[in-house]
């Protein structure tokens, strides 16, 4: 849909709150956006110029418009989730969590049994949760069946079969976990009563059931039952024990919702703390993808509406990172800059950063510890997935390194039956080089490795990996050629974004499979090569040891050129600017210097 197109049909658009629909040509759902005035916003998609090619892509494929008028904007905010959940249009952030969580469920029956479900069935019965993890279930199970009798057997206890006496007391009410409600030992208020404290232990509310048990051991202690008031002792300590592990910041705070989210490039994370009482109940963390140009106040709104109803909060007060625009007036945002609501956002924090590092580990092969034979396995895997004469029992991989455009360096890794081999590893001041040329650098770099390995009759890697497009392939294979190395080892190049290789001269890239060893191994091997030539380039910076075209200038000192790099990012920008653009920082006579230079030296 064109402007002019969209200018024909604003004027039906109110200035309202509510959601609007984009479809494409074939009727396809593309994209749900909720706003507070659904003229204005919408008509921003058509009136301003997008960073990404995703939104530009999304308006050029618009061709009808669908809005629907709420009562307020926290209608419409709950109307966007409901859409986005339901259709999951191709353009909207994507929740990538697909899991199905467990339930405690309270069935709907005489005397009710208390069990895990993945299964939510309208039957009238009472669902607890959900719960993140099965474990943390069963562990929750058996510590409540431990200290709070409750029937486990299916019978069907209805007042009719009790009183006919069709039921037996089974060795579980011998073994003290059932107080036989099948003969009639135990009436439905007594069990009502248990059932209460289940729930409160569910959430994290202890008090009312220590002081439950409490009473009850006064009583048996006023019998002189000795022996029944002990083992309610033992309870309440263990009740007591539990609840000093559970309790992470204070027993005073009422119940609340805590988030912090992470962005990484397309991606991002959000943690979510559910605390009630004091006691963290639910801890959460979900990975988003992003579609547009989405801020964090977006995603986090979008993950905030979205766990509150998958995990049924009914908090009133959210701990968050920063302030966000959240439409529900009657739940109060809170960034606390300290106490105890800012000990549980950096937990969140610590939360949502240990699950980022766990994906990446995960995503990297380790070979550390492994059998020759597991180490040999991968490499056999990848020659085969890129038809290797010999197994590539050594590999090197180069990647070229600067700071906005400027200072070029490169870096080697080596890495040697799968793992790293530090001794080997080298670091590229660039000589013959001048300004910023990826593609001269990393043949320089290329030509200076191999031709010291040549003289010096040293082996020669299997494989080397150009971390760079195909113009740094092509650039490496040229230095290659010129020392006679065709034949002798292998090069690919690896795409930086979509973990694809290629050999030089061919159209399509290899894709190794994405949960392949071979796949991890030079995932690895990228991220060191990035690491290593990182912390190099920044050694170099903090020494001083590059010398910018700036500082060449005679009346130029190190501390006006990096007043000007800090200001304009780079040398041909500073080049591009006027004398009235220049003055105000540097001054006239500096200035000048600058113009002179410039003119005698053009690019």
């Amino acid at each position: 849909m064109t402007q002019e197109q969209f200018q024909q049909l604003a004027h039906t658009i109110p200035h309202q709150p509510g959601i609007y629909k984009y479809f494409d040509q074939g009727n396809t759902l593309l994209y749900v956006g909720k706003a507070k005035n659904l003229r204005k916003r919408v008509s921003s998609y058509f009136s301003k110029t997008f960073t990404t090619y995703k939104t530009h892509e999304l308006v050029q494929r618009i061709h009808r418009i669908e809005f629907t008028i709420t009562d307020s904007e926290q209608d419409a905010f709950l109307l966007e989730n409901a859409l986005i959940k339901e259709f999951q249009p191709r353009f909207n952030i994507n929740l990538k969590d697909d899991k199905t969580y467990p339930f405690i469920v309270i069935k709907k029956e005489p005397f009710p049994r208390v069990f895990l479900t993945r299964k939510k069935i309208n039957d009238g019965s009472e669902y607890l949760g959900p719960f993140t993890s099965a474990g943390k279930v069963r562990e929750l199970l058996a510590f409540v069946r431990q200290y709070i009798p409750l029937r486990t057997c299916k019978l069907n206890l209805t007042d009719h079969n009790i009183q006919q006496g069709k039921f037996k007391v089974c060795l579980e009410y011998h073994l003290g976990n059932c107080k036989g409600p099948c003969e009639g030992l135990q009436d439905a208020a007594s069990y009502d009563e248990g059932l209460q404290q289940v729930r409160n232990v569910l959430k994290g509310n202890l008090g009312g059931v220590i002081q439950r048990f409490k009473a009850d051991m006064l009583g048996f202690a006023q019998q002189l039952d000795f022996e029944k008031a002990e083992m309610v002792r033992k309870k309440i300590e263990h009740l007591e024990n539990y609840q000093s592990k559970s309790v992470i910041v204070s027993k005073h705070l009422s119940n609340l919702d805590v988030f912090s989210i992470l962005k990484d490039g397309a991606l991002a994370y959000v943690n979510y703390l559910m605390v009630q009482n004091g006691t963290i109940v639910q801890t959460h963390t979900v990975p988003l993808e992003t579609k547009l140009e989405e801020s964090e106040e977006e995603v986090l709104g979008f993950a905030i509406a979205n766990l509150r109803a998958a995990f049924n909060s009914l908090a009133t007060e959210i701990i968050l990172p920063f302030p966000i625009d959240y439409p529900d007036s009657s739940v109060v945002i809170t960034v606390p800059k300290g106490g105890d609501k800012k000990k549980l956002l950096d937990l969140s924090l610590k939360n949502v950063n240990y699950y980022t590092e766990e994906l990446r580990r995960k995503k990297t092969l380790h070979l550390e510890g492994k059998s020759d034979m597991e180490k040999k396995q991968v490499l056999y895997e990848l020659q085969e997935y890129l038809h290797l004469q010999e197994t590539p029992v050594h590999i090197e991989c180069f990647d070229n390194s600067n700071f906005h455009g400027s200072y070029p360096v490169s870096a080697m890794v080596c890495f040697r039956d799968g793992l790293p081999s530090k001794k080997d590893y080298r670091h590229f001041n660039v000589k013959t080089v001048s300004g910023i040329n990826d593609f001269a650098t990393m043949k320089e770099v290329v030509y200076r490795r191999y031709k010291r390995l040549k003289e010096e009759g040293s082996s020669f890697p299997q494989l080397i990996i150009i971390d760079g497009g195909k113009g740094q392939l092509g650039a490496a294979m040229e230095s290659i050629r010129e020392l006679k190395l065709e034949g002798v080892t292998t090069l690919v190049g690896l795409a930086k974004n979509e973990e694809e290789l290629f050999f030089a001269g061919d159209q399509q890239s290899i894709k190794l499979p994405w949960d392949s060893d071979s796949l991890k191994l030079v995932r690895r091997i990228r991220d060191e090569v990035h690491r290593f030539g990182i912390g190099f380039h920044r050694n170099q910076r903090s020494k001083g040891t590059f010398k910018n075209e700036l500082e060449n200038i005679k009346g130029i000192g190190p501390q006006t050129a990096a007043l000007l790099l800090k200001e304009f990012r780079s040398v041909k920008a500073i080049r591009a600017l006027s004398e009235a653009e220049l003055e105000p920082l540097i001054g006239a006579s500096k200035t000048a210097l600058l113009k002179q230079y410039f003119a005698g030296n053009p690019l």
